[in-house]
């Protein structure tokens, strides 16, 4: 049986990354409350 992740950088940018947060209302809320906690990473 295959695994469920076949890691790909490409895709884990634009599904997860900082641009695609940044776009999308939801996702700038993501980075706020990241901001907020003073995470070192805010996405990928």
């Amino acid at each position: 049986m295959a695994q469920t992740y076949q890691p790909k950088k490409k895709k884990r940018k634009r599904t997860h990354g900082f641009l695609k947060r940044a776009r999308s209302s939801g996702g700038r809320n993501v980075l706020l409350r990241r901001r907020a906690k003073k995470r070192k990473r805010l996405s990928v």
